[in-house]
């Protein structure tokens, strides 16, 4: 199944690197638009023992809000779209890290609130591959994720029908500074400096995931693979045509000459020995959050 209906661009000829070309290559080829790379193993899941405990908790008088019947004829989230209706992340731009995630092991139906109405399903897997979306917050029994496919949105599940997963990684995007940075387990790893979204297009700001994946669809992208987000462009409309219908990538580039600059469609650009470390060790399913600039530390005495 394609990860995106749409490739970025189409290949005329052999690729020359002329100032020409470069220029219309940066207009046309920074979001994903390529199948996502199913795994046929997963040895790097791991479900959680001890999960931490939610900041808003069950209270013993507290009943589970009943699951309404959903209709068969629902939509299922998948690269598309998602269905208008599902509440906004009210905490989207918070940077505490999400330590785990939901993988669903049927098709599950994603509801607007604790007992409230089912709008979507959730399926294994979404394009081909395994399919693992952040948790947010708890309330009453009922889980709610990071929603695929939508900026900034929440989807609420009932119990059951689905694992969950202990993800131990974060990435951290500021778009003032130009940086990104990798955390493990709370801790700073390692940060890289990136190429974001230019005005118009700008990078999407609060809280999404790494959704999959996918080959480098040209030579552009410097032979890395690419990791595709679970957002989407604010303003679909504002990228080319070729774009439309694309999500946010994240991946590099054949050089490292727009860096600290805002040239993407959205995108976030870092070097290739970045991505290469990136992809080797942050699963998907973890957590991204785009914010403007990280709070100040106060000085030490």
């Amino acid at each position: 199944m394609p990860f995106d209906r749409m490739t970025p661009y189409r290949r005329r000829g052999a690729w020359v690197v002329t100032a020409v070309a470069v220029a219309a290559l940066l207009i046309t080829a920074l979001l994903v638009g390529q199948a996502l790379t199913p795994r046929s193993t997963n040895p790097d899941r791991t479900v959680a023992a001890d999960p931490t405990p939610s900041s808003i908790e069950q209270s013993p008088e507290e009943s589970v809000p009943p699951a309404a019947p959903a209709p068969a004829g629902l939509p299922v989230l998948d690269y598309d779209p998602a269905p208008k209706g599902f509440p906004a992340d009210p905490a989207t731009m918070d940077t505490t890290a999400l330590t785990e995630g939901v993988h669903p092991t049927r098709k599950i139906a994603a509801y607007d609130a604790p007992g409230g109405r089912p709008l979507a399903f959730l399926e294994p897997t979404l394009a081909g591959v395994e399919l693992t979306v952040p948790i947010a917050q708890r309330r009453v029994g009922w889980t709610a994720v990071l929603l695929p496919s939508a900026n900034r949105r929440l989807a609420w599940l009932a119990p059951g029908g689905f694992d969950t997963v202990a993800l131990r990684d974060q990435i951290v995007v500021e778009r003032k500074a130009h940086r990104l940075t990798w955390y493990r387990a709370g801790k700073a790893v390692r940060s890289w400096e990136t190429s974001l979204g230019q005005s118009g297009q700008e990078t999407p700001l609060g809280r999404t995931f790494v959704l999959g994946r996918t080959p480098p669809p040209e030579e552009v992208y410097g032979g890395v693979d690419i990791y595709a987000l679970g957002s989407v462009p604010d303003d679909p409309e504002a990228v080319p045509t070729g774009l439309r219908g694309a999500h946010i990538g994240l991946h590099t580039w054949y050089n490292d000459d727009d860096l600290g600059e805002n040239t993407t469609n959205g995108c976030i650009r870092v070097t290739r020995s970045g991505q290469r470390e990136l992809l080797a060790e942050v699963r998907p399913g973890s957590s991204l959050v785009v914010v403007d600039q990280l709070p100040t530390p106060p000085p030490t005495a």
